[in-house]
């Protein structure tokens, strides 16, 4: 068995070393990027990142991910500054964690186990608790025989004769148990969320999607006109958020749902397929994007590719481009005259006009800038909608 010591809490946040490998086809610089978002997921976590190491290899090493020399680097920086846990911003292999563990005597995580763990903590509802254990065991299962290495052996004593059979098989057996019954639970709340979907089925549905912390939620509250959860930090609500809203006496509904994120962990979008329902059942979809981050682009992708897992990638879209107000501060001089600001826009604006079929709008939630025309573009969207749906039902619009 692998003695890593035990922490005391009292001693604050965990001290964190990040882990980053550019293989090929990769940069340096988007690498330290992916590493910026490891970061901010660790500070969601509640851990503080102290120092990050990265390595070039033509593909990760199969006993250790890293190399032997790299390792042997952060051993020694880890001894130098008491480091509790150390973060793969890949997933690793249950050996390759073991054998990790083994050389640096610290607990080890990857993304994945990070991700599942912020949402073990932001679940608040029975459905969000569920589909976070079901994700959980999920990765657990092919992993318990690194993590309990250690009971690999006969069982004995009284009580024990008879077959024979290793602990690790008894684990197995109750965690695939415990996954049946989970799967049940969450078929029988999938169908009790269908009923409710059932009974406001004549309404026009629209949703909300796009990358973890863009905005949705404040965007959300300022459409419905009432309180939705907002925090600057990722996944703050996991639970789809659902309201009625009416424009100019044209009711329909409005949805938010969980951020997506790069290398988002199979079995979480499996086990929350049924919340993002909104997702695949809305009418029209508005796909926030953080104008202001630097991999914005590298970010609609990621969604992109989550809405083909999910069948909802074809639906009709309005591209929301929010936080423009922090685009100019980042991307626009102080001393830069108003007329090539002005340009800038236009020009920004008009190459994504052209990208989605004139199709997308840029907003500031925070300043409320371009509010009244995203409005606008939803009203007719939904009213097309609508027409399309009932052609003789004139309540709508």
């Amino acid at each position: 068995m692998i003695e890593i010591k035990k922490r005391d809490p009292s001693l604050g946040p965990e001290k964190a070393v990040l882990i980053g490998l550019i293989t090929q086809g990769q940069t340096e610089e988007l690498v330290n990027e992916y590493l910026d978002e490891l970061a901010f997921l660790a500070e969601t976590a509640g851990a503080v990142s102290v120092k990050r190491f990265t390595q070039k290899l033509q593909s990760p090493d199969s006993r250790t991910f890293i190399g032997s020399g790299k390792l042997i680097e952060i051993q020694q920086f880890i001894q130098s500054r008491e480091i509790d846990l150390v973060i793969f911003d890949d997933d690793l292999s249950p050996s390759q964690t073991n054998n990790i563990e083994r050389e640096l005597r610290v607990k080890i995580i990857d993304r994945s186990n990070l991700i599942l763990d912020i949402f073990a903590g932001r679940a608040q509802t029975a459905q969000a608790r569920a589909q976070v254990e079901l994700a959980q065991l999920q990765y657990l299962l092919p992993r318990l025989k690194g993590l309990w290495s250690h009971l690999e052996r006969q069982q004995g004593g009284i009580g024990t004769r008879g077959p024979g059979e290793k602990e690790i098989e008894t684990d197995r057996r109750i965690v695939k148990h415990q996954i049946s019954l989970l799967k049940k639970q969450l078929q029988k709340i999938d169908l009790q969320n269908q009923t409710q979907r059932k009974s406001r089925g004549e309404y026009i549905r629209v949703a909300l999607v796009g990358y973890t912390n863009v905005g949705k939620s404040t965007l959300m509250t300022l459409l419905s006109k009432s309180d939705v959860f907002a925090e600057n930090k990722l996944f703050a609500t996991l639970d789809t958020t659902t309201r009625k809203v009416v424009f100019e006496r044209m009711p329909f509904l409005l949805s938010d749902t969980v951020g997506f994120i790069r290398k988002l962990p199979h079995h979480l979008v499996e086990s929350f397929k049924s919340t993002l329902d909104e997702v695949r059942e809305a009418d029209l979809l508005l796909h926030v994007v953080d104008i202001s981050h630097n991999q914005y682009e590298d970010h609609i992708r990621v969604v992109q590719e989550t809405l083909k897992e999910l069948n909802a990638f074809d639906k009709p879209t309005i591209m929301v481009f929010n936080k423009i107000d922090a685009y100019e501060t980042k991307h626009f001089d102080e001393h830069l005259p108003e007329s090539v600001k002005k340009e800038i826009r236009e020009d920004l604006n008009r190459g994504w006009q052209q990208r989605t079929n004139n199709k997308a709008v840029f907003i500031s939630a925070v300043r409320k800038d371009n509010i009244d025309l995203l409005r606008y573009m939803m009203y007719d969207e939904i009213k097309k909608r609508y027409q399309d749906r009932y052609p003789y039902k004139t309540e709508f619009f």
